[in-house]
């Protein structure tokens, strides 16, 4: 697949990525080493907390998000490299059993001032599960790079 050059998006393109299952030792996994919470631990835990039961941490989550979105469509040039998040949702919690997609929709783009080998592309990655139902989202202005010679 080829990468996307600045010249080459434009608002309103959506691209896709491949689906990736989340399972009960990856969440506690995760969680063991980076969000050490009952509820993304433990099962019995969780089943008290406000998630009723064993949840991805949300990081756990925007991991998934970035590996999806780097193995998928959207291939900007010189690879996915984030310039700030403006937003950070997670709508819904990622269970054990979840399969993850990612869909990413440009929303803006400008070339930069101060670089003219590069611009900023604004993006809104939505992660969603098999019923389709949104679990993060997430919008970031990336820098991408222009085509040489333009």
């Amino acid at each position: 697949m080829s990468v996307q050059f600045l010249e080459d998006l434009a608002a309103g393109q959506k691209y896709r990525s491949g689906k990736r299952r989340v399972d009960a030792e990856a969440i506690t996994a995760f969680a063991s080493e980076f969000d050490p919470q009952p509820f993304h631990l433990d099962d019995t835990a969780a089943r008290g907390s406000i998630f009723r039961g064993l949840a991805a941490s949300g990081w756990h989550t925007a991991a998934t998000t970035m590996r999806l979105i780097v193995e998928g469509e959207f291939r900007p040039a010189g690879g996915v490299v984030g310039a700030g998040c403006e937003e950070l949702r997670w709508p819904l919690p990622v269970r054990p059993g979840d399969e993850l997609h990612v869909e990413t929709e440009v929303l803006e783009l400008r070339a930069s001032k101060s670089r003219p080998d590069q611009g900023i592309v604004k993006v809104r990655n939505t992660t969603f599960n098999q019923k389709d139902e949104p679990v993060q989202v997430f919008v970031v202005n990336l820098i991408v790079q222009r085509r040489p010679g333009s």
